[in-house]
Order: structure tokens, then C-alpha cells, then sequence
């Protein structure tokens, strides 16, 4: 019986509209995250909640037509928040678009999926993550590894990103964080300017990129990111 046909013989509203929020978290024996979340989500007769593997449960509320994904990364920080309090301290929670009736629920559950997936990649910091604020890592994850390493040949030539040593790399990050900020960026690093100008010029005579050029930057950064993909594509063989 497909969920359709099996959501009437319930009497749930198959055209209700849903969102699929991704919960992942590890936990104890004696803790069951099913029925965790029950007692901390407010959830109605329409809401689904089930086990997805040992790690991870999803959870597939109803929600207003009208109501936009800023309401729902709320919804799973708040979520995030009591999930702390009881202990459950390293959840993730990924949050899909709208489902338009039973039948859509699916992708949104994909979705979701894919913004765990792209978060752990490129995010790793964040906790909450939804789909349709992926930004430019939903697109790199699209991408074929071919086209991946065309891409990284084309920006970086002969040269390996992966000479690219910690501290250099650590440099390179915050200099982004800082809008290509010079000083800005060698006052939170507590180093002299000229020691960062030193060190952007390294990497300029290096791989032919001067990150204080905007266009170079962005470059530079997206091909960071691909680098970061594949390496990921990589462990799962």
C-alpha cells in the first residue's frame, strides 16, 4: 500500500502542506530519540515522526501554505535548543522546502537529506541547515567529478591544492571571513600586515591568484570548496 492510499485509510489530510525536518544525533542506550522529540516538539494528529537508522529520525509536520523556511530553521534551533537540555548535545537538524500534499513529502525528505549531506561538506560548523539556503554547496554537490577536476585544473594549473599548508589555509579563511580585509584580517590573526601581505603573496607567485583581487578570490574559494567535494566523493569510494 502506498502512503497515499494508506494516509486516507488513517483520515490524515493527504493535501496538507508538510516540511520533513532530518534529525541526526547520537545517543544513549536508554535514550529513545523517537519519542524524545515527541515530548519536546509539540506535534498534532497530522505530524509523523519514525526512525530513519540507528542515528537519525525524521519528523514531517504540518505547516501554513504561507509559511517561509526562516519559520522552520527556527522551528529546528528551538528543537536543537531542547535537545541540549536533555543532554543530546551533538544533534543536527536539516529542514526541507514545503510538501504540497502527502505525495511530495518524499522530496522534501530528499531535500533535507541532501542539505545534512552538503552541510556536513562545506558547513561543518553549522547545526541547522536548510536546503533552500544551501547557497553555492547545493550547486558544487550537483556537480560530476569530471567536471570537478577540469574545473580545478583550469583554476589552479599545475599547482595541488593540497600543498596548501594549515596555516597558510587557516590565513586564506579568514581573510574571506574579513571581506578581503587586509587589516582586519592581521588583527584577528594577532600577525603584522606586511607578515599577511607576505603571505598572500606566497600564494599569488604560487598558484597565479592574488586574493586581494575580488574576481581571483572567488576563484580561488569556489575551487576550495570542490576540493573539499571531492575529497568527500573520494571516502565513499
Amino acid at each position: 500500500m502506498d502512503i497515499y492510499n494508506r494516509a486516507k485509510k488513517l483520515n490524515i489530510d493527504i493535501e496538507a502542506t508538510r516540511v520533513a525536518y532530518l534529525i541526526e544525533a547520537t545517543y544513549g542506550k536508554d535514550q529513545n530519540l523517537v519519542e524524545t522529540v515527541k515530548q519536546l516538539e509539540d506535534t498534532t494528529d497530522d505530524d509523523f515522526i519514525a526512525a530513519v537508522d540507528e542515528k537519525s529520525i525524521v519528523l514531517v509536520k504540518e505547516v501554513c501554505v504561507k509559511a517561509q523556511s526562516k519559520q522552520f530553521v527556527k522551528t529546528a534551533e528551538k528543537l536543537l535548543k531542547n535537545l541540549k537540555n536533555v543532554g543530546i548535545n551533538d544533534a543536527r537538524i536539516a529542514v526541507g522546502t514545503i510538501a504540497k500534499g502527502i505525495k511530495d513529502v518524499s522530496r522534501s525528505y530528499k531535500e533535507a537529506q541532501i542539505a545534512l549531506e552538503v552541510d556536513k561538506i562545506f558547513y561543518e560548523n553549522k547545526e541547522v541547515v536548510a536546503y533552500d539556503q544551501l547557497g553555492i554547496g547545493r550547486l558544487i554537490y550537483q556537480l560530476p567529478l569530471p567536471l570537478c577536476k577540469m574545473f580545478i585544473k583550469e583554476v589552479f594549473g599545475d599547482y595541488s591544492p593540497e600543498e596548501i599548508d594549515d596555516e597558510t589555509l587557516a590565513t586564506i579563511y579568514k581573510f574571506f571571513e574579513n571581506n578581503l580585509n587586509v587589516s582586519e584580517t592581521s588583527r584577528q590573526l594577532y600577525i603584522h600586515r606586511n607578515t599577511l601581505v607576505y603571505r598572500l603573496d606566497k600564494i599569488q607567485k604560487s598558484t597565479n591568484l592574488d586574493l586581494r583581487n575580488f574576481e581571483d578570490a572567488i576563484a580561488f574559494k569556489i575551487a576550495l570548496m570542490v576540493v573539499q567535494y571531492m575529497k568527500h566523493m573520494n571516502t565513499l569510494g
